[in-house]
């Protein structure tokens, strides 16, 4: 296979990524024959997922408005993936032109990419590493000198955490980087669950497709999800459906499709409003 140019040198052309996945969910064009093969899999298992990505997208995207309106312009956004229209800067950027985002993923293609798009950004960065190491991330010189944690940053762990197994104690990194924000941060979560999902079926498929990719797919209840936010008071409406947490049009509420995703938005205590 011919390795196209913006490929890093070492990334294994037949080994899928999750994050390349979820560009080719999106309509992005960095992902590989692998990937695409890999995600229409996906699909056959799964046949609403990229109404799924798309409602995450938009989910994001209101969170984003959410966290400028409440005077916040400094974003943290691990698991960020590959870029593609609508990125965090973007959205943010639109609506403050000061707005400061570090990305952070651990994937080569994800972060070669980034590096690409925003070069030349001074406000942007991008952080090669894991969400499982959060000094690496809170240490690097991109979050050290692009954002101020001493005032409120909005922590984004949007279709992340459904990768990551409880024996990797998400809570507890949760709270490490939690303990470094200031009061008033936010943090935004999206996560696959099922307990909403017109089927339940394909899950069990879907599951070993994500497998196949090295990557562990845990569609946990929201009663699971919840505690993720225990350092955070939730915002209205809570942990809702990715589409019913403050949807621009009601209409969009009506896509059965999407409920196998939940969101949630919360406030780090200490700062009212």
């Amino acid at each position: 296979m011919e390795r196209p140019a913006w490929a890093p040198q070492g990334i294994d052309l037949n080994v899928p990524s999750v994050s390349r996945m979820y560009d080719y969910y999106l309509g992005g064009s960095h992902n590989f024959e692998i990937d695409r093969e890999t995600a229409r899999r996906a699909i056959d298992a799964w046949p609403g997922l990229p109404r799924i990505m798309q409602a995450n997208r938009a989910f994001m995207r209101r969170a984003i408005r959410f966290a400028v309106s409440e005077g916040i312009g400094q974003f943290l956004d691990i698991g960020s993936g590959i870029p593609t229209f609508g990125n965090v800067h973007e959205v943010a950027r639109g609506l403050d032109q000061d707005a400061r985002v570090v990305y952070v993923d651990n994937d080569p293609v994800a972060v070669a990419h980034s590096r690409a798009v925003l070069e030349g950004d001074p406000k942007t960065g991008i952080v090669s590493a894991d969400f499982r190491s959060p000094q690496d991330i809170l240490e690097s010189p991109e979050v050290e000198s692009l954002l101020d944690l001493r005032k409120p940053v909005a922590l984004m762990l949007v279709a992340l955490l459904h990768f990551i197994e409880d024996r990797d104690e998400p809570r507890k990194t949760i709270a490490d980087l939690a303990r470094e924000l200031a009061p008033g941060s936010l943090l935004i979560v999206s996560h696959g669950s099922a307990d909403n999902a017109p089927r339940r079926d394909g899950g069990s498929a879907l599951r070993k497709v994500y497998e196949s990719a090295s990557a562990p797919l845990i569609a946990r209840s929201q009663d699971e999800i919840a505690p993720f936010f225990e350092d955070f008071e939730m915002i209205d409406p809570g942990l809702v459906p990715l589409s019913r947490w403050r949807p621009d049009n009601p209409s969009e509420q009506e896509d059965t499709a999407v409920l196998a995703g939940v969101a949630g938005v919360g406030r780090k205590a200490g700062l009212s409003g």
